[in-house]
């Protein structure tokens, strides 16, 4: 309401007065000064009143009011300074000291509340006599008719007015004399109080038993639903005392001025205690979704203290109410029900939706600082992914998940200790985990990078990721990893996306449904990559980011071809059901000419299977060549062969050694009947290649193998002769001697063979151990079981690596880049790959990506033939 205009008094008009008047004047005054002096001298006696009352009149009645109100109100000022200001805050410089305000040691816990509601008394006693003796003079003011200067008088606005003056004197006193410790002492107050509140509302809601409840029963016993405001008589008694006493504080505190203090004092309090719960709820266990049982506590304790506490206060009116105002936007309804209250007040809405989001914030920032842990043990820790969503869709506080994100995986994964197997599950796991929070793939974009980045510097990323591609377990070398890190499912995922394409392109193409999807749009985030589309266009493809690791989908298939190959190589049998099913979800992503080589590869094997059953069945006529073979134990029951075209096939490596003579006669008899079933070909044995089935019989024990070849070859030289040099031994198998000394490791930790230094310490000897007694004394392995295939431990594969295969095919463009390096000084990569694809006419032609050639160019900088310098490369000097 506007001020009233003040009665100005015209001092002037004294001249024109007599002596009698300004007698008059001057004894009103004193006699109102006099009267003013009694009412405020702290006695509380109002007998004064009717005096001040006369002379109050007397003096308005010669046009004096402002005179009569500045006074009266300058000795209210006084007054309340020195009857209520300072006795006030002398209650609390015992306080001064915060830190004594949380040691019970020096103070009780009731010690600080009584000393408030005492000087809270004390004071609003004081403030409501002052008040008294402010409306005895609005009273004299307003019977007072015939006012000279001012006419008809608005009764009403002269009291707001005087009341609303002497209000802002008191604020304004007790806030310049403020001391520090008072908002401390506050917020301790209502801290204590809310503490207690909680705890009763705690014990009311869990059972007896609680420390026996799993997470979800806790949920489930504090939902809103289930609560009434009612509800135990010894809780709502409890409830209604805890909130008087709060309320009377507050309403008192409000009086003085302190409203927006104290508002912060509470209001701190409650989030305070809402933080410690939502810590206590969330804890380090992830597999528990904790949300709603932080919105049932909100709605079981804070809720119902503020719903009590608006009552008492007279702050609460209904949300429909046409009285209650403008309203929250983000209050137009309630967004959940609330326990015992039908119409809620836009007050208790607007404190919900404060503390609400408080909770998904102190949440949000705990999931977050433990989302490495989080994504760690995905699948199971997605309750707490789900809550996470639930969090940053309510906050929209996205890019603090990025930020802190990518720095825990610089710091924790993205190291030279970390494996790319576990760099890789690691990143899996993480396109799993945040394709629940953002579908479309923005935010994952960013947080991706730098490990995409990194793993491009390692040089077993490729085969890793082809190992997940094709290994149930998980890419994991004991085979030990989670079958949900294979990205088999992903590419049955795909397959079934497709067929279901049909469907959805016609669906999507229905009018109305198109209108839904205008209706809905949402622009993309800051964050999101302008080049990827928009949100709506985007779709999370496992499979399709780790393949954008390596930047080609040519590596990757040329890996898998050559991991495809070392274990067909290896089979025992022609059972490939399984590397079929994986072809042919891998032509589905990569298409089918990318993977015809490895689809010939396979038909191979099939008609191994075929032509090996053709030749045995020719074993039935008479032939002098079988009656011969049978003779020395060998059949050709007992060989399988793969027949490979080698054209399609990857390198092999190859490795010459003798045969035993009737192992040798056994695969030319093979190869002879192939010629006859399969002519014109002809077999080119790869005798180092395959695996062999071995039964070795002593005098006390047997003992199976299956192992490599050579392994067999070198064992089956003891038969007749139980001891050979190692010089005499290579002769034999036709290899040198270190690969002699290399291969008998194996039977010599297997207790077959035992080692010892003959005449020439250069010319090692090999005995066999006929007993296993002997076996044991030179510390073999004696025990009968099946022995998995040896030759893994030392490293050596039957087909050419793929950094191998670069190497052979780079090699061609060796003089290429000499020449350049000669003519130039140096180069930079770049500059390098530009000028090989624009002026290299080697055949083939220069294809090579950029990391290809980084990884020759490495070789030779190995190999001391150029130097690395500042990122230029140059020849070595």
């Amino acid at each position: 309401m506007a001020e009233p205009a003040p009665a100005v008094a015209d001092l002037g008009i004294l001249d024109a007065l007599g002596g009698a008047a300004v007698d008059e004047i001057l004894h009103a005054y004193a006699g109102f000064c006099s009267a003013t002096d009694s009412l405020l001298s702290g006695s509380g006696d109002l007998s004064a009143g009717a005096d001040l009352v006369a002379h109050a009149q007397s003096l308005r009645r010669h046009g004096l009011l402002s005179l009569v109100r500045d006074h009266f109100l300058r000795a209210l000022e006084e007054s309340f300074e020195r009857n209520g200001s300072s006795k006030f805050w002398r209650h609390f410089e015992p306080y001064s000291d915060i830190s004594l305000l949380e040691s019970k040691s020096l103070i009780q816990d009731d010690e600080v509340q009584q000393v408030l509601c005492n000087a809270l008394e004390e004071i609003s006693s004081e403030k409501h006599y002052q008040e008294k003796c402010l409306s005895i003079l609005v009273h004299a003011l307003q019977s007072f008719e015939g006012d000279m200067f001012h006419g008809k008088h608005d009764a009403e606005a002269d009291r707001i007015f005087l009341f609303s003056k002497y209000q802002l004197m008191v604020s304004s006193i007790l806030m310049a004399t403020l001391p520090h410790c008072f908002p401390e002492i506050l917020h301790w107050y209502f801290k204590r109080r809310l503490e207690e509140i909680s705890t009763m509302m705690d014990d009311g809601i869990d059972s007896p038993d609680k420390d026996d409840m799993d997470l979800d029963e806790k949920s489930m016993c504090i939902k809103a639903g289930e609560m009434d405001i009612d509800e135990g008589h010894h809780q709502g008694k409890f409830l209604d005392e805890v909130v008087k006493n709060i309320g009377k504080v507050v309403r008192d505190l409000r009086d003085l001025g302190f409203t927006s203090m104290t508002e912060d004092a509470y209001a701190s309090a409650i989030f305070l205690l809402l933080k410690a719960k939502v810590h206590n709820l969330a804890g380090d266990d992830f597999r528990s979704s904790i949300l709603g049982a932080v919105k049932g506590w909100i709605q079981a304790v804070p809720l119902r203290f503020f719903k009590a506490l608006l009552s008492y206060l007279g702050d609460s009116y209904d949300y429909d109410s046409p009285s209650s105002g403008l309203k929250s936007p983000l209050a137009s309804r309630p967004s959940s029900c609330y326990p015992g209250i039908d119409a809620p007040s836009e007050g208790l809405v607007r404190w919900q939706l404060r503390l609400e989001y408080f909770a998904y914030e102190t949440l949000q920032d705990l999931r977050i600082a433990k989302l490495f842990e989080i994504i760690v043990d995905y699948p199971d820790s997605a309750p707490a992914i789900e809550d996470l969503k639930q969090c940053l869709e309510y906050t929209g506080q996205h890019s603090k998940l990025v930020k802190s994100f990518i720095s825990a995986l610089r710091y924790r994964l993205l190291t030279a200790g970390a494996s790319t197997n576990d760099i890789l599950h690691q990143y899996v796991s993480t396109i799993k985990a945040l394709r629940t929070i953002d579908p479309a793939g923005i935010f994952l974009e960013a947080v991706g990078e730098p490990i995409r980045e990194y793993l491009r510097g390692r040089k077993d990323t490729v085969k890793c990721i082809v190992t997940m591609l094709t290994d149930g377990s998980g890419g994991s070398p004991d085979g030990t990893g989670n079958a949900g890190d294979s990205l088999l499912e992903e590419l049955n995922r795909d397959e079934e996306s497709q067929e279901n394409s049909v469907f959805e392109d016609g669906f999507n193409s229905d009018d109305k449904q198109a209108w839904e999807i205008a209706a809905s749009w949402e622009p993309d985030p800051a964050e999101a990559d302008p080049l990827k589309g928009s949100r709506n266009q985007r779709k999370v493809d496992i499979l399709g980011m780790i393949v954008g690791i390596i930047g080609s989908k040519d590596q990757l298939v040329n890996e898998y071809r050559v991991m495809l190959a070392e274990k067909l190589l290896n089979k025992s049998d022609y059972d490939i059901d399984s590397e079929i099913r994986t072809l042919e979800l891998l032509k589905i992503h990569f298409g089918e000419s990318s993977m015809l080589k490895c689809e010939i590869m396979l038909n191979d094997l099939i008609d191994s299977k075929r032509t090996n059953s053709n030749i045995k069945a020719t074993i039935n006529q008479n032939s002098q060549t079988s009656a011969d073979l049978e003779d020395t134990g060998l059949s050709l029951d007992n060989l399988d062969s793969t027949i490979i075209s080698s054209n399609f096939w990857p390198p092999i490596q190859e490795e010459t050694f003798n045969l035993p003579e009737p192992v040798d006669q056994l695969l030319s008899d093979y190869a002879r009947r192939y010629n006859e079933v399969k002519t014109p070909r002809k077999l080119l044995w790869k005798k180092n290649i395959g695996t062999v089935k071995l039964e070795l019989q002593f005098e006390d024990r047997e003992m199976q193998f299956t192992v490599a070849p050579m392994h067999a070859a070198i064992i089956m030289q003891f038969q007749d002769q139980k001891s050979w040099t190692s010089k005499n031994l290579a002769i034999a198998m036709g290899v040198p001697v270190d690969v002699i000394n290399r291969r008998t490791s194996f039977w010599i930790s297997k207790g077959i063979l035992a080692e010892s230094v003959g005449s020439d310490s250069d010319d090692h000897i090999f005995l066999l151990m006929e007993s296993g007694a002997d076996a044991s004394r030179n510390g073999g392995n004696t025990e009968c079981f099946e022995e998995p295939l040896a030759g893994d431990e030392e490293g050596e594969n039957s087909v050419a690596s793929s950094e191998d295969q670069l190497r052979k095919e780079m090699t061609v463009y060796e003089k290429y880049i000499v020449g350049m390096l000669t003519n130039f000084g140096s180069m930079a990569l770049d500059r390098i790959h530009n000028t090989l694809k624009m002026f290299c006419v080697a055949d083939p032609p220069y294809d090579k990506s950029l990391q290809q050639l980084q990884s020759f160019l490495s070789g030779l900088v190995v190999e001391e033939k150029l130097e690395l310098r500042d990122g230029m490369y140059c020849l070595k000097k």
